[in-house]
Formats: C-alpha cells, sequence, structure tokens
C-alpha cells in the first residue's frame, strides 16, 4: 500500500510524527482531528503515544480529499459520526456525498468560468504587447 505522496507503508503503527511526515499535516491539526471527532479512536502505546495505523492513514487521505471539496469541517465530523454509527447510516452518508459531489460540480463549472476570463484577459494583453496603440480595460 502506498500513501499519497507515493512512499510505501511496510508497517501499521507510525507515531504523530511518522503521520506529519507522512501527510504533511501538522501535529496540531492531527490532535485537532482527534478532539473534535474527526478522526476515528486512535490507538495509544503503553506511555500514552498516539499509534496510527494504515486504516488511519488511508482515513486521513479521504478526509483531504472532503476538504478540497470544500465539505465544512461539521459536515466530515457528521460523516465520521455516521460511519462509526454502521451500515444503517449508508444512505444518510451517501446522501451527504452526494450533497458534496453537487457542490464540487457547481464549482468546477464556476472554475471554468473564471478560467475562461483569464485566458481572454491573458488574450487581450499579449494581443496589446503586439499593437500598443489598442490600450483599454
Amino acid at each position: 500500500m502506498t500513501v499519497t505522496d507515493g512512499t510505501s507503508r511496510d508497517k501499521d503503527s507510525y507515531t504523530i510524527s511518522e503521520v506529519v511526515a507522512l501527510t504533511g499535516l501538522t501535529a496540531h491539526t492531527l490532535r485537532w482531528y482527534e478532539r473534535i471527532g474527526l478522526m476515528p479512536h486512535v490507538d495509544r502505546s503503553h506511555t500514552g503515544q498516539r499509534r496510527f495505523s494504515n486504516r488511519d492513514l488511508d482515513w486521513l487521505a479521504f478526509v483531504g480529499k472532503l476538504r478540497l471539496t470544500g465539505m465544512p469541517v461539521a459536515d466530515m465530523v457528521r460523516y465520521a459520526e455516521l460511519l462509526r454509527a454502521g451500515e444503517s447510516t449508508f444512505e444518510e452518508r451517501q446522501e451527504l456525498l452526494e450533497a458534496t459531489r453537487r457542490d464540487v460540480i457547481t464549482r468546477i463549472a464556476e472554475l471554468h468560468d473564471t478560467l475562461a476570463v483569464l485566458d481572454h484577459k491573458i488574450e487581450f494583453y499579449a494581443g496589446a504587447r503586439r499593437a500598443p496603440e489598442r490600450h483599454s480595460a
């Protein structure tokens, strides 16, 4: 199995500093995720240090994707709660993901429109440099 940065995961117990190195998240963020209920129960060593598993790393990768969608943290926490509640929540989880998907599609359309405006302006400025007498906004 590999992490999003392409590194191999040959073990199944990671310290918080190893997870920081693998995910790019900060230790503060990992602790916060645990505190707000976004991270499922993180195991602890006999000395009380957090020990993350490959499953935890997979979950963090998924949470990272949800963050990229713009999903509010409260919705991510709700999804995590539903996941922990079991199979009876499949429909509610699906609805939450479908709503997020609709938001992503809307955002992609907005970004395409924005890209078209930027391309138009870039073409304008490229043309203006070729023909200095055509200056406008």
